[in-house]
């Protein structure tokens, strides 16, 4: 079953006053219900671009996009029904606490706070804040924290399907371990399809099924992540995806988180 496609995606955008930039230039993919599906790009390849799409907050210029089939132009409400997403801007109540901020987003999905306040603490534990700051306004937590909470938010009522727009960017080598291991468990419990962007390489490499390398809005190549290694090893030596990126691309890979 499919859970999400692209079909011959275009977007530009105007760049001040001068000529417009080609943000997405015919992309076109499919995610299989249950699958981590990697989008493996620098900074600037289109990813954000793409996943504001697939949440409806923007539309594209050409091309189509579904949901679990429902189509994020004209069915935008039954889109957002499915989906939760997680990006490096997430926003929050800050006068709030993490938990405060959990539960209301617990109850805007119609489900009351007192059943989740245990699994709110639980998650909030295992990505490492503290009892103590799990009652403390937003604004007094680090950026990495606040991360963490907008991890918490997105995995507190499991979704059918979440876009995690570069979830761990901002976070120590061990939080990263601990959020894949919580997207691992999400897929594995609840069947959750997931969709991921990242300039991590060695993210993409651990934690996805198949990887497609976004290079300029325009989609390169795209594979489980042994499939692409496979395709650019000449020599019989260890292949990283560093390596596949390069090979694709023609370009150094540049680390911008």
């Amino acid at each position: 079953m499919c859970a999400l496609s692209c079909e011959s995606l275009m977007k530009s955008f105007r760049k001040g006053k001068g000529k417009r930039v080609q943000a997405l230039c015919g992309v076109g993919f499919f995610v299989r219900a249950g699958e981590i599906y990697g989008i493996l790009g620098p900074n600037g390849s289109g990813k954000s671009t793409l996943v504001r799409i697939l949440a409806t907050l923007l539309l594209p210029d050409a091309g189509r996009a579904q949901v679990l089939g429902y189509d994020v132009v004209r069915q935008p409400r039954k889109v957002r029904e499915v989906i939760h997403r997680v990006s490096t801007e997430a926003a929050f109540f800050k006068k709030l606490s993490p938990l405060e901020n959990l539960l209301y987003g617990a109850r805007l999905y119609g489900v009351p706070g007192r059943r989740v306040g245990r699994r709110a603490r639980e998650l909030l534990a295992v990505l490492g804040i503290p009892k103590d700051k799990q009652v403390r306004p937003m604004e007094q937590l680090s950026r990495g924290q606040q991360q963490k909470v907008a991890v918490a938010r997105a995995l507190l009522i499991p979704p059918p399907v979440l876009l995690l727009d570069e979830p761990t960017t901002g976070l120590d080598p061990r939080s990263k371990r601990e959020v894949q291991e919580l997207i691992r468990g999400l897929r594995k419990e609840a069947g959750t399809t997931v969709l991921l962007t990242t300039h991590d390489m060695e993210e993409a490499d651990r934690l996805c099924d198949r990887v497609a390398i976004l290079d300029e809005g325009r989609l390169v190549a795209e594979g489980t992540p042994d499939q692409l290694k496979d395709q650019v090893r000449s020599d019989g030596k260890p292949v990283s995806m560093e390596d596949v990126f390069f090979a694709l691309t023609g370009k150094e890979w540049a680390d911008e988180g």
